[in-house]
């Protein structure tokens, strides 16, 4: 395990992540992103795969769904792209692996957690055909959460607190962070329309995900739980077959929303909806590998600063570089400890995909 394997800003990911799969001899696929990144530079979803095209088993390892999280997980995907045994491993397995490199590389070189759309790209998948889901809930937390002050004044602060005391801790997860398509400027806006990073999501699909028989998908987050510990969350079908499936491969300490037993709320458009959709030939087996890094109410604080940000870009440069440190600090341990912890947990997550992708069909 190599800590040289974390990096300091999207682009240095970007190249570790290209450099890596030189290495291997993997070839890249890039969907170019129609913007540039915080430096100027090109941002892209980078595929590579290994394995042959019509294997029946893939894995897939993904980072930068939620943009700044994406440190963590390119970290965990350039360490395993440098371990040759680990690349022996999975050929001996026979089948292929698909790492997706910043699914939302906008919001990965900004350093924000939404796409440039504003979207949470983790509850863009949506039926946009069919009448989208209103969250009353949010919407009157609303004038809590995004106040016009930053820092917020000592009412809103009250206000929430007030709002935990009165419906509870998880009453109030779910309204703000399950999703909402009413506040196209707001937290957790779930979209109008698929986002661009959902589309070419659905491209990638179409190319490497219709031939396999089972698909196990790792997607690597951070911002829930105790600092450094990466917490299974199970993504897929629901019923109780699906679940035990999951801690047969995984262990019995995966979590579900469904069963209340995550530090995740229930949530909707989730990415494992838009996989199952595009791939239905498949036996869908997804982990949300989620590790904790601050206090809920701290992240928490560090995104409702964040939004204010982007609602007032006229806000002096001190203030948005606290802003940005601060949101950073929310979803990224630059700690050799806690980086330690990821590779530790995340390459055992992987190898028990791989172990549970040889087993029989159910």
């Amino acid at each position: 395990m190599d800590l040289d394997s974390f990096s300091g800003s999207y682009a240095e990911a970007r190249e570790k992540f290209l450099q890596a799969c030189e290495l291997r001899g993997l070839a890249v696929q890039s969907h170019v992103h129609p913007l540039r990144g915080r430096q100027g530079e090109e941002l892209a979803i980078d595929v590579a795969r290994l394995g042959a095209a019509d294997a029946r088993h893939l894995l897939i390892v993904s980072s930068g769904c939620h943009g700044i999280e994406g440190y963590c997980g390119s970290g965990l995907q350039v360490d395993l792209l440098r371990d040759a045994s680990w690349q022996a491993r999975c050929e001996r397995a026979g089948l292929a692996v698909l790492y997706l490199h910043a699914l939302n590389p906008h919001g990965f070189s900004w350093e924000r957690r939404v796409t440039h759309e504003n979207v949470d790209l983790n509850r863009n998948f949506r039926d946009f055909a069919a009448p989208l889901p209103a969250n009353p809930d949010y919407l009157a937390l609303a004038p809590l959460l995004l106040p016009r002050r930053c820092p917020p004044t000592l009412g809103s602060q009250l206000g929430l607190m007030l709002q935990l005391a009165r419906k509870g801790r998880r009453h109030v997860q779910a309204a703000i962070s399950r999703g909402q398509h009413e506040d196209a400027r707001g937290l957790f806006f779930a979209g109008h329309a698929p986002s661009w990073s959902h589309l070419r999501l659905l491209d990638i699909l179409a190319a490497h995900g219709r031939q396999c028989r089972r698909m196990a998908w790792i997607d690597v987050h951070t911002g829930l739980g105790p600092p450094g510990v990466g917490e299974r969350i199970y993504k897929g079908a629901p019923g109780p077959e699906a679940i035990a499936r999951a801690r047969r491969w995984w262990g019995p300490q995966v979590t579900s929303t469904a069963e209340g037993n995550s530090s995740s709320a229930l949530l909707g458009g989730t990415l494992d909806i838009g996989v199952m959709r595009a791939c239905p030939q498949a036996e869908y087996n997804g982990l949300t590998l989620e590790y904790g890094t601050l206090p809920g109410r701290q992240v928490l604080d560090a995104l409702r600063a964040d939004h204010w940000l982007h609602r007032n870009p006229g806000a002096d440069e001190a203030t948005a570089a606290r802003v940005r440190r601060r949101l950073r600090a929310a979803f990224y341990v630059e700690t050799a400890a806690w980086k330690q912890a990821v590779l530790t947990q995340g390459r055992e997550v992987v190898g028990q995909a791989l172990a549970g992708l040889a087993t029989p069909l159910d």
